[in-house]
């Protein structure tokens, strides 16, 4: 690890920055975080969680590792289940960039939502407890935790979307018509009510969530990056978006599953719970908040593409793989649309 990270370096930093740390450090680097490099450290004091932005030139706005440092802080006393952060380092000249430092949680980490290797009734639970999840962190009272000024208020999906086709553009590596023509659509089709605000994750799916090991209560909610104030509705649909896709390794999709059998909720079902314990008079209709979870996602994977181009990606070969899928989210989010 000495060549991705100085582990001497960052035990003393640790040593005058976290009451009781001492001695010295071993790191694993986690096979899944492409956008921020994420490691497992490990001391005589106990295993710790290092995050930090990737090397070389980056998009404005991407990798804020600062603004999930503040979220994660900020929800340490809230029915959201987050991780003890121990400190930020905002001095890039002591490993090279910004990162921060949290608590390791041990619990199970789902890539696929079909959950394997649990009993239907514990997989219900784990759907459950998502919905419950997500539920939580949308009623957080952001005045009360500080959050005030973490974003701004209404209009949520017209600077996203304005946001998001920016940073296409800068990462744009050839012509997507499906992407072009998504892009045009959503911007003609924000539904009303944009002006509903609450604290929003932004990259609401299973992948991100870790799982008590011996129940199905949710023990951790990861990777804060894109969270900001904004409109519920767009988790939801991101969770939704996620699931339309195919199953296995590449797609991580319920495509085709037989949810019944296997103790997962349909997609209807998932929405009326989460409109119930949100407090809900009327279960939102999803299609157009699935289609920009489509759109934005293919602008992420986009980014990811081009910083593997360019040798700057945390796992350059997986990056590249990623990349391939941004016609397919585009493709599908069109779809949505032209259903419409």
């Amino acid at each position: 690890m000495s060549d991705l990270l100085d582990l001497d370096v960052v035990a003393k930093y640790m040593a005058s920055r976290i009451d009781g740390f001492s001695g010295s450090l071993s790191a694993e680097k986690t096979p899944t975080g492409q956008s921020n490099p994420t490691f497992i450290l490990t001391s005589s004091t106990g295993k710790f969680v290092l995050r930090h932005k990737p090397p070389g030139v980056l998009l404005k706005s991407a990798h804020a590792v600062d603004r999930e440092f503040r979220v994660m802080s900020a929800l340490a006393n809230t029915g959201v289940p987050v991780p003890k952060m121990y400190f930020l380092c905002e001095d890039e000249d002591v490993i090279g960039s910004m990162f921060y430092v949290m608590e390791y949680i041990d619990g199970r980490n789902f890539v696929d939502p079909r959950i394997p290797d649990v009993t239907p009734i514990e997989r219900r639970g784990m759907y459950d407890a998502m919905n419950a999840g997500l539920a939580a962190l949308h009623c957080v009272d952001v005045d009360a935790v500080g959050l005030t000024d973490y974003g701004k208020s209404g209009n949520y999906f017209v600077r996203q979307i304005s946001r998001w086709s920016g940073q296409y553009r800068a990462s744009e590596t050839g012509t997507i018509t499906e992407m072009d023509q998504l892009i045009e659509w959503l911007d003609g089709n924000i539904p009303e009510g944009d002006d509903k605000t609450s604290l929003v994750h932004g990259d609401w799916r299973i992948d991100n969530l870790l799982f008590a090991p011996d129940r199905p209560k949710l023990a951790a909610i990861l990777d804060w990056e894109l969270s900001t104030l904004g409109h519920p509705l767009a988790d939801l649909g991101a969770q939704l978006m996620q699931w339309a896709m195919p199953v296995g390794p590449e797609g991580r999709g319920l495509d085709g599953v037989d949810r019944g059998a296997l103790g997962i909720p349909e997609d209807r079902e998932y929405i009326e719970l989460y409109a119930k314990q949100t407090g809900l008079s009327d279960v939102p209709e999803m299609d157009f908040y699935v289609a920009f979870s489509f759109f934005r996602m293919a602008a992420i994977l986009q980014g990811v593409k081009k910083r593997a181009l360019d040798g700057n990606a945390s796992n350059p070969e997986q990056a590249l793989r990623l990349g391939s899928f941004v016609p397919i989210f585009a493709g599908k989010g069109l779809q949505i649309a032209n259903a419409e």
